[in-house]
């Protein structure tokens, strides 16, 4: 592993992940972390942002604050953070200022919906790659988990917090044992 990243490290990394990040910054996040700068594995991107979704806000917020605790403490974060969200939003209103002018032009309206296919298209890339870990393990607990919290959520539509009530402690206690049958 290289280094751990300074201040202004994390910093400029998360400041351009934000700013690259059109659609979504997780594109971006997992691919600088990385395969970028190499400063965390694909298992590790996994678990640090599997423990997002279960912190209130958004996942990439809460992925920039972990993320920069992780490296440099409390000071980490707050770089992380600034960095992740101080570009986005300047443009953000300088932005919403514009389409409050002129959000009614039917080819403004038109690329916005190009730029939603682009950024759908971007966030399945992520899905697939931050699956790969798992499909190369062939753990075939992991992807039973994985399809029954898919089929949960995406196909049936149950509510979020009782599925995931019942998937986190499950998915513990799986990786719990399966960690010490390997290490028996």
């Amino acid at each position: 592993m290289p280094e751990r990243p300074g201040l202004l490290e994390l910093f400029v990394a998360f400041a351009k992940m934000s700013l690259a990040g059109f659609g979504g910054v997780l594109v971006w996040a997992r691919r600088a972390i990385v395969d970028q700068h190499r400063w965390m594995t694909p298992d590790e991107f996994n678990e640090a942002f599997a423990l997002c979704h279960f912190l209130p806000g958004p996942n990439i917020v809460n992925l920039s604050v972990v993320f920069g605790a992780r490296f440099r403490g409390i000071p980490g974060s707050i770089a992380a953070f600034l960095g992740l969200i101080g570009p986005p939003v300047v443009i953000v209103t300088v932005l919403a200022a514009i389409y409050a002018r002129y959000g009614e032009i039917p080819a403004l309206q038109r690329t916005l919906a190009g730029v939603s296919c682009a950024a759908i298209g971007l966030f399945l890339a992520v899905i697939a790659r931050m699956m790969m870990p798992l499909v190369k393990r062939r753990d075939p607990v992991a992807l039973t988990l994985l399809a029954a919290v898919f089929i949960a959520i995406g196909i049936l539509r149950l509510p979020l917090v009782p599925v995931l009530l019942a998937a986190i402690p499950f998915s513990i206690a799986l990786t719990f044992a399966t960690r010490r049958k390997a290490a028996a």
